[in-house]
């Protein structure tokens, strides 16, 4: 399972969608399918619209995040477009039953799109307002009972501080769920991390934005940081 963060697609813009960096993304995506490893894809929607921030400025929360899921299917159908116009076969199924531009979600189906080859991206978040992403993310991955799942950022991994704020930062290679957990650490909220640690998944996390970051991480190089028990 690969989580890619709105924030991701983004490339080096402040705001919406860089069609050169989806190239980039969807090219590692296809290397790593043509290796014959099964892949499935959750993506976020904060390059376009935020939830939790529309929320804190006054807006109900309900509303904004079901604005939010709606912004994931949008970057759902640009990734399936780039990925099929590389000649790999694709379904968009989304939490959120949007029939005339997707499928709605339905476990054996996407189960079966995979066992025929397919990439499956997995829309809308979990369909429910609260709940992020991410942990969309590891309930897909528990679903679909994936051996790992890769939380691709802007960030090479997790550090002790904001490296963006702390040049003196320290890297963090291998850490538990509850450590994790019981440092509050940011990179993925309480609820996936929980997910995670109960259906044995780890979590990779690394930087989409390092040249061929995802390649290099399948063929055993690269730099991240691994979550397990």
């Amino acid at each position: 399972m690969l989580k890619l963060s709105g924030e991701a697609l983004m490339g080096n813009q402040d705001f919406g969608i860089d069609l050169n960096t989806i190239n980039s993304i969807t090219d590692q995506i296809i290397y790593v399918f043509n290796k014959g490893i099964k892949v499935s894809i959750v993506v976020g929607g904060g390059n376009i619209f935020r939830g939790i921030s529309a929320s804190s400025k006054g807006m109900d929360r309900s509303s904004a995040d079901y604005t939010g899921m709606m912004a994931t299917v949008i970057n759902s159908l640009i990734l399936q477009n780039s990925i099929e116009q590389k000649g790999i076969d694709t379904r968009v199924q989304s939490a959120l039953k949007i029939d005339n531009v997707c499928e709605s979600y339905i476990r054996r189906k996407a189960i079966r799109h995979i066992e025929k080859n397919r990439i499956v991206i997995f829309a809308a978040g979990t369909g429910n307002p609260y709940f992020t992403t991410d942990t969309a993310a590891a309930l897909r991955a528990s679903e679909m009972k994936c051996d790992v799942l890769f939380k691709a950022t802007k960030v090479d991994g997790i550090y002790d501080s904001d490296p963006k704020k702390n040049k003196k930062a320290k890297k963090l290679y291998d850490l538990s769920y509850d450590y994790v957990i019981n440092n509050d650490l940011k990179v993925m909220d309480t609820a996936s991390i929980s997910l995670a640690k109960e259906n044995r998944i780890p979590v990779l996390v690394f930087s989409i934005l390092e040249n061929d970051s995802l390649k290099y991480i399948v063929d055993g190089g690269g730099n991240f940081t691994l979550i397990k028990g």
